[in-house]
């Protein structure tokens, strides 16, 4: 077994028993930010810093595994997206995808609709990569936001899809 596992297994048994069930039930409901800020308040007397909590809280992800009630994906099927869409404050003027990304999810893409009155972008979807999935989250969303694009006639934009950043053009009518 690694140190660091071994060490995680310490940490995680030194917490309480209240505080270990209470995380659990955060795993099992896929709810990683209440988890990691339980394990590190409940820790920090216990010499378990941030990034320790992290690791401790990924391992039970781990081993909790299957059972996990994991966020469910967003639909890119056309209907599902037109439907988002119809419902929507004003004339879409655009559809774009950007990267975006945090600590937790890494690099995702954002399908958004643009509209031109009002002046706003709106979410329509994430597309996550997938580890027991072989999906590139850039040609999911490119090609669900393509389609939309086309569905609706109005222009499709993605500036990077092959490098993720936060410094990509975004669309411009």
């Amino acid at each position: 077994m690694p140190a660091t596992q071994s060490q995680d297994e310490d940490h995680w048994e030194s917490l309480p028993a209240g505080i270990r069930t209470q995380v659990d039930g955060y795993v099992l409901q896929d709810s990683l930010f209440p988890a990691v800020k339980l394990v590190w308040n409940a820790g920090r007397a216990r010499g378990i810093g941030l990034h320790e909590a992290q690791l401790v809280v990924h391992e039970r992800y781990v081993l909790l595994g299957d059972r996990i009630a994991r966020t469910p994906e967003c639909p890119l099927d056309l209907e599902s997206l037109s439907a988002l869409v119809s419902g929507l404050p004003g004339r879409v003027a655009a559809i774009e995808a950007v990267w975006d990304g945090d600590t937790v999810h890494d690099w995702f893409v954002k399908l958004l609709a643009i509209t031109d009155d009002p002046a706003e972008e709106r979410h329509l979807a994430t597309v996550h990569s997938r580890h027991d999935r072989d999906r590139d989250p850039a040609e999911a969303a490119a090609g669900a936001g393509r389609t939309l694009a086309d569905h609706l006639g109005v222009p499709f934009h993605f500036a990077n899809p092959d490098d993720p950043g936060f410094d990509a053009p975004r669309w411009r009518p």
